[in-house]
């Protein structure tokens, strides 16, 4: 499987999409799409790109339904006729590399009381959030979209929430996952021993190796750590590598959740 990105380049900010601290937005790029723009200058920084892509590229791997992520170059100049002083300032730190997603147009949120979720679906879904310690889609933001009668992922940007502070990564790597038990899909997973087999059939060290190494260098130059850019992959493989090999412990975590709420 190719892991490579297309690159586009940003040509206007249409809209932000939502409140709070990432602000993203929606926005036209050269190649005549719309998408959803998340920017290195918003609240977690590249970090919460990294968790984007590493999650979406797993995700996608895997065979889920994932809108395309792209590579979004923002020029230099972009944002200065911007009349909120907020988003110029976003777009100002955001200059260079960030990352976009498709915009996937007339897409509703997924509500967990309308919506139906296939069982098999559902498990993997829980699986991959566990697996990536995914801590946001829940009743209150679920973080996934109907388009086209189908159910899509969005928004990875909370997964891999030890690279915040970036301590005891080892310990975090071997965590059950108990926040798994907020998780909107859990109550449809009857099938999570199904999706673990598939999944840790399929998922092996040589792929996460290749999809961490797929991160770009401009996301990995940390002033707030000594901690040069190889390093900075290699915990993040090592991170991946040692909770796959150990995937049976987030598994009966969300098994065990799941019993309480049936």
């Amino acid at each position: 499987m190719n892991f490579d990105l297309r690159t586009v380049n940003v040509t206007r900010y249409i809209t932000p999409l939502r409140e709070g601290g990432s602000l993203p937005a929606l926005a036209d790029a050269d190649d005549d799409f719309k998408y959803v723009l998340k920017f290195r200058g918003a609240g977690h920084g590249v970090k919460a790109l990294i968790a984007e892509f590493l999650g979406g590229q797993i995700a996608k791997y895997l065979g889920l339904p994932v809108p395309e992520l792209v590579f979004a170059t923002l020029d230099e100049a972009f944002g200065r006729t911007e009349g909120d002083e907020e988003i110029q300032d976003l777009l100002k730190f955001s200059q260079g590399l960030n990352l976009g997603l498709h915009y996937l147009s007339g897409a509703i949120t997924y509500d967990a009381a309308a919506n139906d979720c296939e069982a098999l679906l559902a498990s993997k879904i829980v699986w991959l959030d566990a697996y990536i310690t995914n801590v946001d889609r829940t009743f209150k933001n679920t973080n996934l979209l109907i388009w086209k009668k189908e159910l899509w992922l969005i928004d990875h940007g909370a997964a891999f929430y030890f690279h915040h502070s970036w301590n005891n990564w080892e310990t975090t790597a071997l965590t059950p996952f108990a926040l798994i038990k907020d998780h909107v899909l859990l109550p449809k997973a009857s099938k999570l021993d199904k999706a673990h087999q598939e999944f840790t059939a399929k998922l092996n060290n040589d792929i996460l190796h290749k999809i961490v190494d797929q991160i770009p260098e401009d996301w990995l130059q940390w002033e707030e750590q000594d901690i040069t850019p190889e390093e900075i992959k290699s915990v993040y493989t090592q991170f991946l590598t040692s909770r796959l090999a150990n995937a049976e412990l987030f598994l009966k975590q969300a098994e065990d959740a799941r019993k309480t709420l049936i």
